[in-house]
């Protein structure tokens, strides 16, 4: 059985930059089953297929070359944009794994804007010195006036705020060590990030997946920057109701992009986040499964 799979960069304007997700137009079209071997051929970090949905306008279903994932940012991004490219404004609902949610896609800028789901927060009670060990730095690496937490807009992650951006370029992840330091949540990824900017917003940061993925690091995350957003309206910019960030990611694996991060606090303290990037199309190939 031949797939047919656009690769749409996330992230960026330019081929080959940002975060390349698989789109499989004809969701449909496989099952489950399928749709895991079709994620592990294609070899992205993530792979996701557009199916009809009872519920909203689309449904996307998002796939590692390991397991299923509840929802992707730059995937979602990829999505929308080999739907919609060059056909007007659109404002619509997507089912996904984590709740209905809304897109808004700006035919003009070419820019695509998703909510994600409400954050969720668990404090990281393991073994700090192990975790920075499995990181490749040491504890005095880790900034000391923030949180490491476990955040969640639709997939977990554990979010390592350190002092500076040195540190991010001097990690080398021993990924096989993560569940066993991850006891609260053994399959979450890794999250960390510097302040480049903390009056300007600017951030910047670097993903390292959970070993079951079948990935080693992503290189630039939606939906990590958008509890990331949250986690700094939080813990950064405690006094104010409101927050845009900016989340630069990518050099590390020589594809860069940036994702926009809006964060509002309603009445009952509640965070509502908006992620917001661009995209391109890169390639149209075809792989084959049995």
């Amino acid at each position: 059985m031949k797939c047919t799979v656009l690769r749409v960069d996330a992230f960026t304007t330019s081929a080959g930059q940002g975060n390349p997700a698989g789109v499989v137009l004809a969701g449909d079209n496989y099952t489950t089953e399928e749709m895991q071997k079709i994620a592990k051929r294609v070899g992205f970090n993530e792979t996701v297929f557009v199916c009809s949905s009872e519920t909203a306008d689309v449904k996307l279903r998002y796939f590692t070359p390991g397991h299923e994932t509840p929802l992707c940012g730059h995937a979602t991004i990829g999505a929308i944009f080999a739907l919609f490219n060059a056909t007007g404004d659109q404002v619509l609902q997507i089912e996904t794994g984590a709740g209905i949610l809304p897109i808004v896609y700006e035919e003009k800028s070419q820019r695509i804007t998703m909510k994600q789901a409400e954050p969720k927060f668990i404090g990281f009670k393991g073994d700090q010195a192990a975790l920075c060990r499995s990181l490749g730095i040491v504890p005095s690496d880790l900034h000391p006036d923030l949180p490491i937490q476990y955040g969640n807009t639709g997939s977990w992650t554990l979010i390592v705020p350190v002092v500076d951006a040195t540190i991010l370029d001097e990690m080398k992840p021993i990924q096989k060590d993560f569940p066993a330091i991850l006891k609260e949540m053994p399959r979450s990824s890794i999250h960390p990030f510097a302040i480049l900017d903390e009056q300007a917003g600017i951030f910047t940061a670097r993903h390292f997946s959970s070993p079951f993925s079948g990935t080693t690091e992503d290189s630039v995350t939606g939906t990590a920057s958008g509890v990331m957003g949250a986690y700094a309206l939080n813990h950064i910019y405690r006094h104010e109701e409101s927050k845009e960030i900016t989340v630069f990611q990518g050099k590390h694996v020589q594809m860069e992009g940036v994702v926009l991060v809006y964060v509002v606090k309603d009445g009952q303290g509640v965070h509502k986040v908006k992620i917001s990037g661009t995209a391109c199309l890169n390639e149209e190939f075809e792989v084959e499964i049995t």
